[in-house]
């Protein structure tokens, strides 16, 4: 198939996790025979810190703008087997409007988001999708499985959601030997609503263990934010450094967005690319966690300060190593970007033939009317 992706970014993992989600899916679609074009707005802050420029699979181009994008592709948007739409692209509702109306082949939007756009939805304060754009998708992909699927086809329209999990590279996450620098780590990109959990579940921890080493890795903190003198600060960590830092830690700690706790059934990309490397999991605890991961047997999930401490103090290194051994061949098994397209291979392929069938009962209307 030809397909076609407008997404947040592709050549700039800087503060989002969309792009290491899209390289590897593409990558991927590209491996087995798929021509790929991938669009991407050129915006300032992803323009300086650009990692991967040129990505080396597919084609990827850039545009300044809605009329850009219209001008230079819109004869590969009509064209296009598929077309596919991601989350918190700029102008997003302007353009799904545009692929809907112009796209031939099947149209998707791919909610690398879905909690928090279902919550600015219903505050009305979505600005890249619009309740009315829903249901002229044929398949709404979410990062997000469990009710949040029903919600989009019953409240909103959609005539086909469907769970598109994040997923990792087993080519680039994988164990390695590594002397053990932190007690604990963490990767992610400041949020209001994860900083409860991080201090409870590390700054806490860090604070009353002095002995121990503990780091964080992401942009965005605010300077004001006081860091326990045994907590190492990273600003920006390249993906290509991801492997070497989940390597280099004895446990790593998950946390997850207030929206998407509440939704549940999210699982991070950070998740699983620290289980892939082997590193033993400590995450929050949200619904449907246990469709991912085994608790106790694939991952550790604590709630308390106290329970970090008692991980990390009392708990047994070969059962660690162990956990993440079973977590690691748990991500191989079922969460690769393989799987992920695959998996999108056959959404489309339903698609399609619902788009044909719909097709022929129209024709078949218009003939016996």
């Amino acid at each position: 198939m030809k397909i076609v992706i407008l997404g947040l970014s592709i050549t700039s993992s800087w503060g989002n996790g969309h792009a290491t989600t899209y390289r590897a899916l593409v990558r991927e679609l590209v491996r087995r025979g798929h021509d790929l074009l991938f669009l991407e707005r050129d915006q300032s802050w992803y323009a300086e810190n650009r990692d991967l420029p040129r990505p080396p699979f597919g084609r990827t181009e850039l545009y300044r703008s809605v009329r850009e994008v219209r001008a230079r592709f819109g004869s590969e948007i009509r064209d296009a087997d598929c077309v596919i739409l991601g989350s918190f692209v700029p102008n997003g509702i302007s353009i799904g409007d545009w692929v809907t109306r112009t796209a031939h082949g099947v149209t998707a939007f791919y909610d690398i988001d879905t909690p928090i756009t279902l919550a600015a939805l219903a505050r009305e304060e979505c600005w890249y999708l619009s309740p009315e754009l829903i249901p002229r998708f044929d398949i709404y992909l979410s990062f997000t499985g469990g009710p949040a699927l029903k919600k989009l086809e019953r409240r909103y329209g959609s005539p086909f959601a469907q769970p598109l999990y994040c997923s990792v590279d087993p080519e680039l996450y994988s164990p390695m030997k590594s002397s053990q620098k932190w007690a604990l780590g963490y990767l992610g990109t400041f949020s209001d609503d994860r900083q409860p959990a991080l201090a409870r579940l590390l700054f806490e921890p860090a604070a009353r263990n002095p002995d121990l080493r503990f780091v964080v890795a992401g942009p965005q903190y605010p300077e004001a934010i006081r860091w326990p003198a045994n907590v190492e600060r990273m600003v920006h960590l390249n993906p290509s450094k991801h492997r070497a830092f989940y390597n280099a830690q004895r446990f790593t700690l998950n946390i997850t967005r207030a929206e998407m706790v509440r939704a549940g059934y999210s699982p991070s990309v950070r998740l699983f690319e620290a289980a892939a490397c082997g590193t033993p999991v400590i995450s929050d605890d949200w619904p449907g966690l246990d469709e991912f991961f085994t608790p106790n047997e694939e991952i550790l999930v604590a709630k308390t300060t106290r329970e970090v401490e008692a991980i990390l103090r009392d708990f047994p290194e070969q059962a660690a190593r162990e956990i993440g051994k079973q977590a690691r061949r748990r991500v191989l098994a079922e969460h690769t970007a393989a799987h992920r397209a695959a998996e999108l291979e056959v959404y489309l392929e339903s698609a399609r033939e619902s788009r044909g069938a719909t097709a022929s009962l129209d024709c078949a209307a218009l003939r016996s009317g």
